[in-house]
């Protein structure tokens, strides 16, 4: 018992000696604060008591604002860095670079018509579909075309056949005009005969050694030969005619075949044109008729878009042409392919704006008028190893910056 109450009375005094220290160190710190100075040395855990949340708030004060102050540094420092960045960039090379997001990817569309009509018998390529030029897209139905070209080609050959007839025709009466000719030559020479013996009968006559009789006699075949020349002559000038004009029927049937000819090549041409025929390399596409439709002359089938040949056309305000000219580099940014730029070239600027072109101009001589800064198309080509991959779409919108330095 006595032992026991020594090590309490001697744990009092300790407990006494550790609190007073609590409060001198607390008192301390608060009046350190208090003052703005240096707070003291934080007792140790063995002999402090628990701070309250003002007294840990000013034992880590200090700290604290060093880290703020070291953080607004290095934010003003990377500020300063990116200004520093941007000035240079704008410097070399921002202030030459104009950009406009008016800008769409075009294709020169290949309007698909029917040339005949008919009934479409067949549509080949399916929709969305690569073609190349010659390919048959769609076929119209070839049973009455077929018929006139059979048609055609019997008529020039009957022609053909007339042709030979007047052909051996004419053999035949050349041949009639050499008759004549022979004809023609014997009656001559009968008459000169004949005109022989009328001149020895009137001499004997005029000198009383002929009778009256024979006199006559050989007068009348004096007579009848020159008659005879006469006929002969008359019959070999008709042969010749009747060669020239079976000459001339032979021409006529010549001309008559090449008119028939020419109807053959026009129905043999439209039956040609019932395959409806891809004109260009190119995608098929906005099919406009299905099979069994009737299709006139003229009328829309569907279209063939050339995605090898896509190019831009980029609508730049009118202030900012002055400094656009033909092969300056181009960066080309494709919403449908964010982070990819394509490199292009400045191919050309339209000679005209935008609005002049439209099914109704404007008209600014009548009425209020209000300025509008007018926007020019411009011509961006587009590398062939890129329009050749087939990710640029007729229609899609890019955005389009030129570099005006070079």
């Amino acid at each position: 018992m006595g032992g026991t109450r020594d090590q309490t009375a001697r744990a009092i005094p300790a407990e006494t000696e550790a609190g007073e220290a609590r409060a001198a160190a607390v008192s301390e710190l608060r009046r350190s604060k208090a003052e703005g100075a240096a707070p003291a040395a934080m007792p140790s855990p063995a002999t402090s008591e628990p701070l309250t949340s003002e007294d840990l708030a000013a034992l880590n004060g200090k700290p604290k604002s060093i880290k703020r102050k070291m953080i607004g540094i290095g934010v003003g420092a990377l500020a300063a860095l990116a200004a520093a960045v941007f000035a240079g960039h704008y410097v070399l090379v921002g202030r030459f670079v104009i950009s406009t997001d008016d800008a769409y990817v075009r294709a020169n569309n290949t309007m698909l018509g029917a040339k005949v009509a008919g009934h479409v018998a067949a549509i080949l390529p399916g929709d969305n579909v690569q073609v190349r030029a010659g390919d048959v897209v769609f076929r119209i139905d070839d049973g009455d075309y077929r018929i006139a070209v059979d048609a055609a080609r019997a008529k020039v050959a009957t022609q053909e056949a007339t042709i030979a007839r007047i052909g051996r025709q004419v053999i035949a009466q050349e041949s009639a005009v050499e008759q004549a000719r022979a004809q023609l030559a014997s009656a001559d020479a009968a008459s000169k005969r004949a005109a022989l013996d009328f001149d020895r009968q009137q001499a004997l006559n005029t000198k009383g050694f002929a009778s009256r009789a024979t006199f006559e006699g050989s007068q009348a075949s004096r007579d009848q030969g020159e008659a005879a020349v006469q006929a002969a002559q008359a019959a070999f000038n008709a042969a010749i005619d009747t060669v020239e004009v079976t000459k001339a029927q032979q021409q006529e049937a010549r001309a008559q075949l090449d008119e028939l000819k020419a109807s053959l090549a026009k129905a043999e041409r439209d039956l040609d044109f019932t395959a409806v025929r891809a004109p260009v390399d190119g995608v098929f596409s906005n099919r406009l008729v299905n099979t069994g439709d009737f299709v006139q002359a003229g009328q829309r089938l569907g279209n063939i878009v050339p995605l090898q040949g896509v190019y831009i056309d980029a609508n730049f305000k009118e202030t900012q042409l002055r400094r656009i000219k033909p092969g300056q580099p181009v960066n080309i940014s494709v919403d449908a392919y964010a982070g990819r730029t394509i490199e292009g070239r400045v191919e050309s600027v339209s000679p005209a704006a935008g609005a002049v072109f439209t099914l109704l101009p404007p008209d600014n001589a009548t009425g209020n008028f209000t300025k509008i800064v007018q926007r020019v198309p411009v011509r961006v080509r587009v590398p062939d190893e890129v329009a050749r991959e087939h990710l640029l779409r007729a229609g899609m919108s890019v955005y389009v910056s030129i570099n005006t330095k070079e």
